[in-house]
């Protein structure tokens, strides 16, 4: 790749970064908007179970405004604030919701609100008052309302051209130099690049700064198998079948044997691992 293509490279990527971080943000909306929905619900489910109530429905949440939703319930129920403030916590914060919002609990009858409290990242900011005064049975409503906005893409709007230089640089570096981080083949010199060791599969070795570790023929197989899926699960009847039953011969424990011999001598560097996946095969993992 020529220095004109890198430049024409670059320029289309930042292109489409700006067009993309102006693009209306109404998918995203509508994906908070339904997965708000089903965590509320979720909510609404658990207070009715610590009710005891296994039977009677949580009401169609409601999105009352932008940004503030509703939970109603089928019959009265009562419950204690403090497991409210908890219930609700939980499960935002399961799914990745926005940590500032206000809650509220509307009484249904004369639409008075018997309790609320407000979180707030900020934690001198956070208000939960009287939270071990348990409100009585009666119809309630809770609303939910989350005090900015929860758009992933406006919100990280900013950051995004904080990082594009970034990823820039990356793809410069990776395009200029035919770099790669992880995995590269050098045909003049036999080798492969592998983390911080040096993989010579015709001289059966790893090398690592001036360090050599001898690998033997089934070794040496196993890892050109494995560099050659990468971050990817090879099974055990592949391995078996390549390394062994190809050349006549059959494998009981065998494979196991090498994979750990194997998984000793890359020990040494953190960013590589040989992991079993149980029931399946083993996996390169390389970060």
């Amino acid at each position: 790749m020529n220095k004109k293509e890198v430049v024409s490279g670059i320029f289309l990527i930042v292109l489409a970064f700006v067009l993309w971080s102006f693009y209306p943000q109404e998918n995203d909306k509508n994906d908070f908007s339904e997965k708000i929905k089903i965590t509320l619900r979720q909510v609404g489910n658990q207070l009715l179970l610590f009710n005891q109530d296994s039977t009677s429905l949580v009401l169609p949440i409601k999105e009352l405004e932008t940004d503030k939703f509703q939970i109603s319930f089928q019959k009265e129920l009562s419950f204690e604030p403090s497991v409210l403030v908890a219930i609700v916590k939980l499960n935002l914060e399961k799914s990745a919701a926005e940590e500032n919002y206000r809650v509220e609990v509307i009484e249904c009858l004369n639409n008075e609100v018997s309790y609320s409290y407000e979180i707030n990242a900020d934690e001198e900011k956070t208000i939960i008052p009287c939270a071990g005064r348990v409100l009585p049975k009666s119809c309630y409503t809770i609303q939910i309302k989350f005090l900015k906005d929860n758009n992933p893409k406006s919100s990280n709007r900013y950051l995004l051209y904080i990082f594009i230089p970034i990823l820039l640089g990356i793809v410069y570096r990776k395009y200029s130099d035919k770099k790669s981080n992880v995995l590269r083949e050098d045909s003049k010199d036999a080798k492969t690049v592998l983390g911080s060791f040096i993989f010579y599969p015709e001289q059966n070795k790893l090398v690592k700064k001036a360090k050599e570790i001898a690998l033997s023929k089934k070794e040496c197989e196993l890892l050109e198998i494995f560099i050659a899926n990468a971050n990817q699960v090879v099974k055990r009847e592949e391995l078996t079948k390549r390394v062994w039953e190809d050349n006549g011969v059959i494998v009981g424990r065998s494979l196991d044997t090498y994979i750990s011999k194997l998984r000793k001598k890359l020990q040494e560097d953190d960013a590589i691992k040989l992991t079993n996946i149980h029931g399946v095969g083993y996996k390169l993992e390389i970060n």
